[in-house]
């Protein structure tokens, strides 16, 4: 895939880099739910007690949404087969790590500069983010929407050729996380619509058909979420349960009787350092640093050509990351949870941060190559540019 999209020689080796890494990240996700527990390994060993199945146990019993899909999923290997857990994670992880590379491609080839935060380039490090790939390395349903996510925004970015793929890759991430996949195509929608890079005439036929698809998914989504219609009582009453069911535990926090603003707040940069009680939570910390500091960076280089020229594929990813930010937000008060749902949509966030600058970056430097061919064509004799001030490309 690097050298089909002409990728240099160095992003195919972090590409390579990256797989040795998120795989090691597998091995250390089979030692951390053995020490520590979680539902991966019922996903992998079919002692999930969410999910009762009386009478023969027949593989097709366990096809539907949510938990029985992940258990339709592993059933041949684990079950069948007789698969090790670990070599169940490294599959799941290999998932992962293929979203990984579709928006590592993406980036790479839509970006026109790079940017550095203390001499340190944001492409490809943030692609290096463990709580990015802690959670896409192990058997669940986190590897597979995400995986899913990539794929649908992957196969949209090139709609012409690979729309087949974001119809596969629309089903897997519906049938983990039906919400999910509501919001995938709702977004999809917004994206053709205001998208500058689709010709019109594919804006109307693909604009109907997400429609048409998310009309047609939204009474099981509601069946799904225990809802009577999607509306703000409705799913304020729903956040407001489920907020009080996980604010428990060593991570729990009371998210109900925050304002709005500190819940958002909460979701997109908690856990801080002073909320880390252990190592993955001090490394995600690390991470919302990041975020945090990028963030201040919007306003500056906020511009509305920048949100026309934006790829497709990051705006669909910033529209699926709004509506799950304000649902997350009022219903998730404990950070592991945080930690796990953000992990989806947040890539988006910091890559829109990233093409912000990015955008102005490649704007100045076109004024100033013109004002430079300018006094040129003027015979006036420049001086050259100091080192420091060198433009870094892909």
């Amino acid at each position: 895939m690097s050298n089909a999209y002409g990728l240099p020689k160095k992003y195919s080796q972090h590409l390579h880099y990256l797989l040795i890494y998120h795989l090691c990240f597998s091995v250390f996700f089979t030692w951390y739910i053995l020490q520590f527990g979680g539902d991966s390994q019922g996903y992998w060993r079919f002692t999930m007690q969410q999910v009762l199945i009386r009478g023969d146990v027949f593989w097709w019993r366990y096809f539907g949404t949510s938990t029985t899909f992940v258990l339709w999923m592993t059933y041949i290997p684990s079950q069948i087969i007789g698969l090790s857990y670990l070599t169940g994670n490294l599959i799941f992880g290999a998932l992962g790590f293929i979203g990984i590379r579709y928006v590592f491609i993406m980036t790479a080839v839509n970006f026109p500069q790079n940017h550095a935060i203390m001499n340190i380039r944001l492409f490809p490090l943030v692609f290096y983010f463990p709580n990015l790939h802690f959670w896409t390395a192990g058997v669940g349903k986190d590897s597979i929407a995400f995986w899913g996510i990539a794929w649908f925004l992957f196969a949209l970015q090139s709609y012409n050729t690979k729309w087949w793929q974001g119809l596969v890759a629309l089903f897997f991430v519906y049938m983990t996380r039906p919400h999910m996949g509501q919001a995938l195509i709702a977004s999809a929608s917004v994206a053709i619509l205001f998208s500058t890079e689709i010709r019109r005439e594919y804006k109307y036929i693909l604009g109907v058909v997400t429609f048409g698809v998310s009309i047609y998914l939204s009474d099981s989504t509601l069946e799904f979420l225990k809802l009577e219609e999607f509306s703000i009582v409705e799913m304020e009453t729903l956040a407001n349960k489920t907020a009080g069911l996980l604010a428990s535990g060593k991570s729990g926090i009371d998210v109900s009787s925050n304002s709005f603003p500190l819940r958002i707040f909460t979701y997109m940069f908690r856990p801080l350092f002073i909320d880390a009680h252990n190592t993955m939570a001090f490394l995600s910390s690390c991470e919302n640093a990041v975020y945090l500091y990028l963030s201040f960076y919007i306003y500056r280089n906020w511009s509305p050509e920048a949100l026309r020229d934006m790829p497709v594929f990051l705006k669909a990813g910033m529209v699926v990351f709004i509506p799950t930010l304000l649902a997350f937000a009022n219903s998730l008060g404990n950070l592991g949870a945080i930690m796990r749902m953000k992990n989806m949509t947040m890539i988006y966030f910091l890559l829109f941060c990233f093409w912000l600058i990015s955008y102005q970056k490649e704007r100045r430097l076109r004024k100033t190559l013109l004002r430079c061919k300018t006094l040129k064509s003027m015979h006036i004799k420049l001086s050259p540019l100091p080192k420091g001030n060198e433009v870094h490309q892909y």
